[in-house]
């Protein structure tokens, strides 16, 4: 195996600090109490902090080094359906189209949500059913990425969630890696 140090301290601090706080708002706290809008705007900043960092990080935490182009989510596709065993350091195509879509839906969580302490929306039906609504698209995308880094774990030889603990990805020698 070679190690390749890949997560900084900062971005596995997110990751699993956004993992309690969704989870608790997700499937603990009183969705009517003061404690779920307080770790909703932990969320927001969290989301928010992770925003910057995006720009200004480390260089597998930069938005940059993962924009995915219709060419890489296209070669990460055929690598599964060919059974290609390409490892990229940082996050894969799907991986990349995942995140964007968590910290939108969270931004907009984050948004319906604060609305309904407002005088203007306070009460109005559409803005809870979209927040709800957006609570169960986070609720399965999260499933799915969960889904996915066990199934990438599994095929690349890679342990995906070790590597978000630790920061270091262990990757086989023989694997044909992808910066």
């Amino acid at each position: 195996m070679i190690r390749h140090s890949v997560w900084d301290p900062l971005v596995r601090i997110f990751h699993w600090s956004l993992v309690l706080t969704f989870a608790a708002n997700a499937l603990i706290t009183d969705p009517e109490s003061n404690l779920h809008e307080w770790v909703g705007y932990i969320v927001l900043g969290l989301v928010g902090l992770r925003l910057v960092w995006g720009v200004i990080g480390a260089r597998h935490a930069r938005f940059a080094a993962f924009i995915p182009t219709p060419n890489t989510v296209l070669g990460q596709l055929q690598d599964l359906a060919t059974g290609r065993k390409r490892v990229h350091l940082g996050h894969t195509p799907l991986g990349a189209l995942m995140i964007f879509n968590l910290l939108l839906t969270l931004l907009a969580i984050g948004a319906t949500g604060y609305m309904m302490t407002t005088n203007t929306y306070w009460g109005v039906e559409w803005v809870e059913e979209t927040h709800e609504l957006l609570v169960s698209w986070a609720e399965m995308s999260v499933a799915a990425h969960i889904a996915a880094v066990i199934f990438e774990s599994w095929r690349t030889g890679v342990n995906l969630p070790r590597a978000m603990v630790s920061g270091v990805k262990s990757v086989p020698a023989d694997a044909k890696v992808v910066e």
